[in-house]
């Protein structure tokens, strides 16, 4: 489980749309309060999925080989291979079009962010978050066992790695805000040229995975 929750946790944390969102977030009127905000109802959907699968398992797995054990490893598996399946879409895509090329006009983009109110920085997180991975990582929860203190660490852990990007670029823009606003300006502009070559990586890499080790789970 811990194994799979880094890996899930990883591209969650780097996955290019809502990283690029926050950006724009952060460089708006008032970013650093409304990344806070973000982030803060990005952590709280969050957990409030982890603790909806907790809840239903009661903090305890299930017994190899038992029908909510296949169901876990069976859910993986279609989300792997939808992953796997809309990298790929992405990949024939951007062949067809010739390259990647920013998806909408930065300047538009970051003038109608600059309007947003808390409220909706905070409803903005929810939507942004890559929902395929977060129910992967839900589908990997049911083997927690809240008995034992590494698996709460670990999902500990899992919650900090997933925002970990956010929480640092909040910090860093609280803290640094000149040298923040100039190296975020580049981080946005890289990542508005290479987005669908992120996201590819990204959806394929995270998609094998999880094929691989549902496949693993469920012949074993």
């Amino acid at each position: 489980m811990v194994l799979d929750l880094v890996l899930i946790g990883l591209a969650i944390a780097v996955f290019p749309l809502s990283v690029t969102a926050f950006v724009l977030v952060l460089s708006t009127e008032g970013g650093i309060w409304k990344g806070l905000v973000f982030i803060l109802s990005w952590l709280a959907c969050f957990v409030a999925v982890l603790a909806a699968v907790l809840l239903t398992t009661g903090g305890k797995p299930p017994a190899p080989d038992s029908p909510p054990s296949t169901a876990s490893s069976a859910v993986k598996l279609a989300i792997g291979v939808g992953l796997v399946g809309y990298g790929w879409y992405r990949h024939v895509r951007r062949g067809r079009t010739g390259g990647n090329g920013p998806s909408a006009s930065p300047g538009g983009l970051t003038a109608r962010l600059d309007r947003i109110s808390l409220w909706t920085a905070a409803g903005l997180a929810p939507l942004l978050q890559p929902w395929g991975l977060v129910a992967a990582g839900a589908a990997t929860v049911v083997d927690a066992d809240l008995s034992e203190t590494s698996s709460t660490l670990a999902l500990f852990a899992y919650c900090v790695l997933a925002t970990s990007s956010l929480l640092a670029m909040e910090v860093y823009a609280t803290f640094a805000p000149a040298s923040a606003r100039a190296r975020l300006g580049r981080l946005r502009v890289w990542l508005q040229t290479h987005q669908d070559q992120a996201i590819v990586a990204v959806a394929l890499a995270a998609g094998l995975f999880l094929v691989g080790r549902s496949i693993h789970q469920l012949e074993s």
